[in-house]
């Protein structure tokens, strides 16, 4: 059974089987892109204060307490009245306005995705998202443990806060993806009870020649709508994708060291030029000269 498959259960009324499985849709994503946090920024903030949206990370602010604007260039875009998070995936300068005396209670973190904004998680999310606490689903046991340990000083706090945060975004991705709250992109794709089982299976084996018959029948599809709807849903070609992927796979393993020879068995290309040929294609250079500008 392979590792993110969950059998669900069986049924044998008359000695025969009936297996179950449910496809893990973030698991592929999250083994090959990491993602993590690091906590910056815990209690109250009151007045003015401002992210000036310089250098590589994300934050995830979650608000416990007070009323917040937030202001995107100058422009007050949201107004928070109730226990809240707001999550930028990339870097953005923004400014919170809370009342000056008794301010409103923060935790904060950066986050860092692995590959940075080539990373399919981050290039897939909206540039903000606020969701209201009690509308995420499941994260009252991880909210609460946060905030426990976010206004204490416990041993080992700066640790114990960035694997909590690092929890709380993979259960921001699920309420995302379940409640449709994602318009375009790969996680809308994820978010479509049909076009995600074609998504899994290149998350799974991008070293497959995927046909467009053999990924519609994956998604219970004819051929002419599967297309229709991927283009639609997810903003480009199975075929585009599928490179996008293969290439994001790549990159990971280019950081790594991996060699050429190994890398190109495992995204499916028959050989170094093949694979170069995607490559440039997609990033406009060759592995060897993206990896040099990596180590700069």
């Amino acid at each position: 059974m392979r590792p993110n498959m969950i059998r669900l259960g069986s049924i044998s009324p008359n000695n025969l089987t009936l297996s179950i499985f449910m496809t893990d849709r973030l698991a592929a994503l999250l083994e090959h892109f990491s993602v993590s946090a690091h906590v910056f920024h815990t209690g109250a903030l009151c007045g003015v204060n401002e992210l000036d949206g310089n250098g590589t990370t994300g934050q995830l602010h979650l608000i416990q307490r007070g009323k917040v604007e937030v202001h995107h260039g100058g422009i007050m875009a949201l107004q928070v009245t109730r226990p809240s998070l707001l999550l930028y995936p990339r870097p953005m300068a923004h400014r919170f306005v809370t009342d000056s005396e008794h301010g409103a209670d923060f935790a904060c973190a950066h986050l860092s995705f692995g590959g940075g904004a080539a990373n399919p998680i981050c290039a897939a999310l909206p540039p903000v998202s606020c969701l209201p606490l009690d509308e995420l689903e499941g994260a009252d046991g991880v909210l609460s443990l946060l905030f426990d340990e976010a206004f204490k000083q416990n041993c080992g706090r700066q640790a114990v806060l960035d694997r909590l945060f690092e929890v709380l975004l993979i259960q921001v991705l699920r309420h995302l993806m379940e409640q449709g709250q994602t318009q375009a992109g790969m996680l809308a794709g994820l978010s479509h009870p049909r076009l995600r089982n074609a998504l899994v299976a290149m998350h799974d084996n991008p070293e497959r020649e995927w046909s467009l018959d053999a990924l519609a029948a994956r998604a219970g599809m004819s051929r002419s709508v599967f297309a229709n709807v991927f283009r639609d849903s997810v903003g480009c070609t199975p075929g585009v994708y599928l490179q996008r992927w293969r290439i994001g796979l790549a990159q990971q393993s280019l950081l790594k060291g991996q060699p050429l020879k190994l890398i190109l068995q495992e995204v499916g290309y028959s050989s170094e030029a093949a694979l170069s040929r995607a490559f440039k294609a997609q990033t406009g250079m060759s592995p060897r000269q993206w990896r040099l500008g990596q180590c700069e």
